[in-house]
């Protein structure tokens, strides 16, 4: 098509630069590197349904043009953005007269397939199912989040990575000495400090370093009929690193997933850098707010209860003052609980309880902790027999609370780690009481 070749000509360096060949494909090779089976299947032109899953910027398109040029199939190209059902069902019905009438494949390519809902998907199931189509969807988002069950069984899941600094690298000095594509006809003078730059901020991101240099290339000053690139220029080009952020997206959950693991693990320093992450790509403060919260309580515990505490004055301070000063107390509650002992007796405590409870057939409450306190409860016989562990030595009178037959039931194990190592002791203590009573009773 005219436009195809217009682009190809004059579009942006990056859609000028994209590969047109394997050989020529630059990163992926834990899916792509010879002897891999993706690229075994594209090589012997044998492809199957499949999703490719990454950040912007590495290859997904690239790749999916890659396979329409070596393919002997007939390749057809959709953009969910764009694309409803109808496109869909009249691409499947002609790759479906082809396929019968011409023995002709059809592979349908689907860009950011995870903006198509639940009927635009199932459209696809049975094409797919029956091999009507070869289907090839692209998502920066997890599939496994905005793809149905039934589509994605019927695929194969390869995963892109962002690009490493070399490979960004080689495809900037590719695009200075292709002729043809790139800008090798251009008499050009770029800093090598410049490529580190690019390969530093784009953030895994060819796309973004490739325009970025153009950018600078064309914003660049003549110097002796050269025109030199700087990390000034690239650095003004690129504004401001790519942070690959998306507050409902895998990026959300993967950081707060990280966040917790670095308080948990104990390392303040790491906990501050993923929650700066989350910030400065617009997280919401309340969300991390609840997340120490759980934080508090799930990884702390009673190692220190003051944790607790100071998670909910900091959500409270969040939410009275807001950003930006409420990353300060955000950050407070954050150290805080990296430098905390750590149990999560108390967590491990209830889902044990939980268990139990769906489990077991639920047992009555005890007459004497039945509530006593309304006319005629007594006559009921509830409360009788209760014995008020505050008229006796220390605060303590061995007595059941648990029904009959979990009697010696433990979940609450107290470990050795803070304040708990105190209730560990007088529960111990406790417990004792309780073990020797047991044994003074009759058929002990």
């Amino acid at each position: 098509m005219a436009w195809e070749k217009k682009i190809k000509e004059e579009g942006p360096l990056a859609q000028r630069m994209r590969p047109e060949k394997l050989e020529q494909f630059i990163g992926q090779e834990q899916i792509l590197g010879e002897g891999k089976p993706l690229r075994n299947l594209i090589t012997a032109d044998k492809l199957v349904s499949l999703i490719f899953h990454g950040p912007p910027g590495t290859g997904k398109t690239s790749l999916a043009r890659i396979i329409a040029a070596v393919t002997k199939a007939a390749f057809t190209q959709l953009n969910a953005v764009a694309a409803g059902v109808k496109d869909v069902r009249q691409l499947i019905e002609q790759a479906r007269d082809d396929w019968s009438l011409y023995n002709r494949r059809t592979i349908l390519f689907i860009d950011e397939i995870h903006r198509f809902n639940k009927a635009q998907q199932d459209v696809l199931l049975s094409a797919v199912e029956q091999g009507t189509v070869i289907f090839i969807g692209a998502t920066t988002e997890n599939p496994f989040f905005y793809l149905t069950g039934p589509l994605l069984s019927r695929t194969r899941l390869f995963s892109f990575e962002p690009l490493k600094g070399t490979e960004i690298i080689r495809l900037l000095k590719n695009a200075l000495e292709d002729s043809e594509r790139g800008l090798g006809k251009l008499q050009l003078n770029v800093e090598p400090e410049a490529f580190n730059y690019l390969a530093e901020k784009a953030n895994g991101d060819a796309r973004a370093a490739l325009n970025a240099l153009e950018m600078a290339v064309l914003a660049g000053e003549e110097e002796n009929e050269r025109i030199r690139v700087t990390v000034e220029a690239v650095a003004e080009a690129m504004q401001k690193r790519l942070l690959s952020y998306d507050r409902q997206g895998d990026s959300h959950y993967d950081m707060a997933s990280a966040l917790i693991k670095s308080i948990r693990g104990s390392d303040p320093d790491a906990a501050l850098y993923w929650m700066a992450r989350m910030l400065n790509g617009g997280e919401d403060p309340i969300f991390i707010a609840r997340r120490l919260i759980i934080s508090a309580s799930e990884d702390i515990g009673n190692a220190d209860p003051k944790a607790l505490t100071l998670a909910v004055s900091a959500a409270k301070a969040v939410e009275i003052i807001g950003l930006p000063e409420g990353r300060i107390p955000l950050a407070q509650a954050v150290t805080y609980l990296a430098g905390a002992p750590k149990s999560n007796a108390a967590y491990l405590a209830i889902n044990e309880a939980l268990k139990l409870v769906e489990d077991e057939q639920n047992s009555p409450v005890p007459a004497h902790l039945k509530d006593s306190s309304y006319r005629g409860a007594k006559r009921l016989g509830h409360g009788t027999g209760y014995l008020y562990p505050h008229d006796y030595p220390e605060h303590y009178i061995d007595q059941e609370y648990l029904p009959r037959g979990l009697a010696e039931k433990i979940f609450y194990r107290p470990t050795e780690q803070g304040m708990e190592k105190q209730i560990r002791n007088y529960l111990d203590k406790v417990r004792a009481k309780k073990s020797k009573n047991n044994e003074s009773l009759p058929g002990k």
